[in-house]
């Protein structure tokens, strides 16, 4: 038998955006501190769906609240302030809208922005190219070592075949014009989509 990897790869340009956005106030009063989160939590949803992102597309992913002991210059706790963290999770649909989105965030009382995450919304065209690129490849692999050995390939026997996740690629192309008007600055740049193939042919 002759065992041989393939790779294939397709490149994308993101079209979605998974962020996390969120509220983080303290107080020496834990009802003040809730109070004033829930006041601008709601503001920063708000302010969220304003710029156009359906409701849906919006979910809590963190709600808390601790103790956070004050101390003075010898070391000694002289009071405790009460910390509230509030974060919602949000799907951006429409990236020549991010940086808006997130200046509105901020501007409304956000001041937790953080884990932004590039997508392609349908990734199974570019799967199955990538699936194809890696066959061929593995393909091609086997057919050079079998004539440089003196074999012939008579029949595959396995495939076996490893999608994997969505990654940056960042020698790339930018993504577009996502940030040129926004007032924050985001570059999605591209995605990849890669398959490796394991192919066992028998040779004779």
């Amino acid at each position: 038998t002759l065992n041989v990897n393939g790779t294939g790869q397709v490149y994308l340009t993101p079209d979605l955006a998974y962020i996390n956005i969120g509220v983080n106030t303290q107080d020496v009063s834990a009802s003040a501190a809730v109070a004033t989160n829930k006041e601008k939590s709601n503001a920063v949803i708000e302010a969220i769906k304003a710029a156009g992102v359906d409701p849906k597309d919006i979910h809590t992913t963190n709600f808390s609240i601790w103790s956070n002991p004050q101390y003075d210059e010898q070391g000694q706790v002289k009071g405790t302030n009460y910390v509230v963290d509030n974060t919602v999770n949000v799907t951006v649909r429409n990236l020549d809208s991010l940086g808006d989105l997130l200046d509105s965030a901020v501007n409304a009382g956000a001041n937790n922005i953080y884990s932004i995450q590039f997508d392609v919304a349908n990734k199974d065209e570019a799967t199955k190219e990538a699936r194809a690129k890696a066959v061929e490849d593995a393909k091609a692999q086997a057919q050079t070592l079998a004539e440089t050995a003196g074999l012939t390939l008579v029949q595959i026997q396995t495939i076996n075949f490893y999608d994997n996740s969505p990654v940056p690629y960042f020698e790339g192309k930018g993504g577009g014009g996502a940030a040129e008007a926004a007032a924050v600055p985001i570059q999605p740049g591209q995605l990849a989509i890669s398959v490796t193939v394991n192919i066992t042919y028998t040779i004779k």
